[in-house]
């Protein structure tokens, strides 16, 4: 008896694919394009090749134990004591193995945080088992760097072990002047304060770690993979040489410092760069002459990357950053709420953040495999750029001589300040997407729910006496926000959107593609699109401009439509009162003649979308 598949041939009846089979095949659809066409850029100029082969020769980078899940880190960040304890025994009870303790002032706490007072860590902390196996990572700034001393006294006062806490301090006062942009102190006058600290919570028991070298810093300020790495390493092993001045052994200095990454939603590169670090860390133990020990390493998803605009597409982002982080092997992660860009989250914001986690942990099983990276041939070339170019700039900020006086001298602040240049180029013009934002828009989006809270308001921290320029936290959508906060203002005031009228020209073969471009593009300016099914006739398509209650116009159609009936038909839309009329689509020979008939401007992919956009509003808001 035969089956109707006997026939079918066997996978070793086929002849070895090969690269360049391959291509072949790819030249073959290119038809004649250059193949450097299919080769991408990082920001920090690294090439991001379609095809690797695999990797040879390599082994797993060593991070988490083998099998054993990350932390499911929650944020607490309400600024009411009790209100912040009852989130906290709640994300516990359901799911949660850390709490990261968000103080006012923190270098992340984006405008919210917790009152850094001893009576506050009493009612936060207050039924939460520290001794219990809870890992508790403390976010603080300069002006509420007790916190961590109130955290140590709470322990002891409540009679717990120091020992069996897994609390990590957050001590970090160099990402505190990049964020702040100053400092009142000198380097040398910051060391004795923090190493004191840290020895004193060494002699109380504590295991540590207790200072943090946070990449989030870079990262939130726009900056690159390559930026964020060499950033964690000048400020790690700043202060490793801080606690070993302090007369601490190295070897025992060693477990004194983690790192913090962000994790966004780029997952090879993400995955890339947790790898990296733990090899750039394990160069350094090695070359301090200790034997190299996994260091540990949190992870945020990235404030950069949210969305105050369809905020619910956050959720995505955030599970593709946490799939990233997780799989490189981070030990920790922290998801922040979808709905933190526009206030204090809810309870729902708070539960998906949680679940996100617990989900490819338990469910996904993500944690089984150790470094399921190793091996592949992109990631693993990734990796091995990072770490080189990564290494170079930490070697220019030991030059400079060392992390703080890499900051004064504006170091790593220029070149952060070049990757967001470029990167907001990309953004304007819509290459680097960001769906709900900048792509995708929805203006008939659902107000999103977040809690009401007043802020804590902290007293100014110190003089400013040796200053720098800062990297303050950045959103990337922002711009694009900003043009829908304006379309908001004009719904309430006048009960309508700002409106372009999509002037499509012949038969829905002809016009269907550049309408749909356009309506996403002026859409994500908050600037409603008016649709049809097209227009032959000038006058009839006047008459449905008049009718629509637009300002604007925008022309859609093929080139071929627009040789014939381009001219007649923005002349006709310029004698119906159109204030502003574009074109979808690029200049040709045709541009000038287009001007003269009344078309305003060009919209087509990789022009800048931003610049459109805002200079629309500016005409509109003209007498």
């Amino acid at each position: 008896m035969t089956s109707a598949t006997d026939d079918l041939p066997l996978a070793a009846d086929f002849p070895k694919a090969t690269a360049e089979d391959w291509r072949k095949l790819v030249d073959g659809v290119l038809k004649g394009a250059p193949f450097e066409k299919l080769v991408g850029k990082t920001y920090d100029g690294i090439r991001i090749d379609p095809l690797y082969p695999r990797a040879k020769g390599v082994a797993p980078v060593v991070g988490r134990p083998a099998a054993a899940p990350w932390q499911i880190m929650q944020r607490i960040d309400h600024p009411d004591a009790s209100a912040a304890n009852a989130q906290a025994l709640t994300d516990l009870e359901n799911g949660a193995t850390g709490l990261a303790l968000v103080f006012a002032g923190g270098n992340a706490a984006h405008g919210w945080g917790l009152e850094p007072t001893a009576d506050a860590v009493a009612k936060i902390l207050k039924g939460v088992h520290l001794d219990a196996g809870i890992g508790l990572e403390l976010e603080i700034g300069p002006q509420s760097r007790m916190a961590a001393i109130h955290v140590a006294e709470y322990v002891k006062s409540n009679g717990i072990d120091p020992a069996a806490c897994d609390i990590r301090f957050g001590l970090d006062p160099l990402a505190a002047g990049a964020v702040w942009g100053h400092s009142p102190y000198t380097w040398d006058e910051i060391v004795p304060a923090v190493t004191g600290g840290i020895k004193g919570l060494a002699a109380l028991g504590f295991k540590g770690p207790f200072a943090s070298a946070d990449g989030r810093v870079i990262h939130d300020a726009g900056g690159s993979e390559v930026q964020e790495l060499a950033f964690v390493l000048a400020c790690g092993v700043a202060y490793l040489r801080a606690i070993e001045s302090a007369g601490v052994p190295l070897e025992q200095a060693q477990g004194m410092v983690y790192a913090r990454l962000a994790a966004d939603a780029d997952q090879f590169l993400t995955m890339a760069k947790f790898r990296a670090l733990r090899l750039l860390w394990a160069r350094i133990e090695t070359a301090c002459g200790l034997t190299p020990r996994p260091l540990f390493l949190a992870a945020d998803t990235a404030w950069r990357m949210l969305t105050q605009r369809d905020p619910y597409v956050n959720m995505l982002r955030a599970t593709m950053a946490t799939f990233a982080a997780g799989l490189a092997g981070a030990n920790a992660i922290t998801v922040l709420p979808h709905t933190l860009a526009l206030g204090l989250p809810d309870p729902f914001a708070r539960r998906v953040a949680r679940n996100t986690q617990a989900v490819l942990l338990e469910e996904s099983n993500l944690a089984k495999v150790s470094d399921p990276a190793a091996g592949a041939g992109g990631i693993e070339a990734l990796t091995g750029q990072l770490c080189d170019a990564a290494w170079a700039l930490f070697q220019e900020s030991e030059k400079a001589g060392g992390a703080f006086a890499a900051l004064q001298q504006g170091l790593f602040q220029s070149k952060v300040a070049a990757a967001r240049k470029a990167r907001d180029a990309n953004i304007a013009k819509r290459r680097d997407v960001l769906t709900g934002a900048s792509e995708f828009p929805n203006l008939h989006e659902n107000e999103t729910t977040v809690l009401k809270a007043t802020p804590i308001a902290l007293a100014p921290y110190g003089e400013q006496k040796y200053k720098f320029d800062a990297l303050p936290p950045i959103r990337l959508a922002e711009p694009f926000e900003a043009l829908r906060d304006k379309s908001d203002a004009a719904l309430k005031a006048h009960g309508a959107r700002p409106k372009v009228f999509l002037a499509n020209l012949g038969t829905p073969a002809d016009f269907t593609a550049r309408a749909t471009f356009a309506k996403s593009l002026f859409e994500t300016g908050g600037i409603q699109a008016v649709d049809n099914e097209g227009f032959a006739d000038p006058a009839l398509l006047a008459a449905a401009f008049k009718a629509s209650g637009a300002e604007l116009a925008c022309l859609c159609s093929s080139d071929k439509v627009y040789a014939e009936h381009a001219e007649a038909a923005a002349q006709a839309l310029q004698t119906a009162g159109a204030r502003l009329i574009y074109l979808a689509g690029r200049p040709t020979d045709a541009e000038a003649a287009l001007r003269a008939a009344g078309v305003t401007g060009f919209v087509f992919a990789g022009g800048d979308a931003l610049a459109t956009l805002q200079d629309t509003y500016r005409r509109m808001e003209q007498p």
